[in-house]
């Protein structure tokens, strides 16, 4: 595998190598949760939920938690366990890659947001030390938005890079 000399190419490789860490990590959440009825099914969901109402919900998410998430949240557990599977699958197949990161941009946030939440009396610090189960990913996320993220080790640049074959092959 030549990773090639010039800085561009090295950036995207770089990129392509995260996208698909991140992409692995998010089949393995999402796959357990698809595959098993805990999370889904038997309150596995609703269980995290109201862990984060006793202490990690930031104030203004507290009532959308206990008001719109906890009502519908079988619905909303399929949501997760299949957006996180679809989402694992896309980074890691460089498929559909900015959409796939704007959702989990999303999803980071909103989970950041449920979670994360430090206390009233915390440092401006502690508000980072707190979130960075999510920050991060979110982070990722957002750099695969702004860059290329497909242009190498994806079903796109495969595409490409046979199209560009057959029409070498055919001049």
């Amino acid at each position: 595998m030549n990773l090639g000399s010039d800085s561009s190419d090295r950036n995207n490789y770089a990129l392509a190598l995260l996208r698909i860490g991140v992409g692995i990590f998010f089949l393995i959440f999402g796959q357990y949760k698809v595959f098993g009825t805990a999370f889904t099914l038997h309150g596995g969901f609703q269980f995290w939920i109201n862990k984060f109402l006793e202490g990690g919900a930031y104030p203004f998410m507290a009532p959308i938690l206990r008001g719109f998430v906890l009502p519908h949240a079988t619905g909303i557990a399929f949501l997760v366990a299949y957006g996180e599977l679809a989402i694992g699958i896309a980074l890691v197949l460089g498929i559909l890659v900015r959409s796939a990161s704007f959702c989990g941009l999303v999803f980071m946030l909103t989970l950041l947001f449920s979670s994360d939440y430090p206390g009233a009396g915390a440092a401006f610090w502690q508000y980072f030390g707190a979130s960075l189960s999510h920050s991060v990913f979110a982070l990722c996320f957002a750099a695969f938005l702004i860059g290329r993220a497909d242009t190498v080790w994806s079903v796109k640049a495969l595409r490409k890079n046979r199209e560009d074959a057959y029409r070498s092959e055919n001049q």
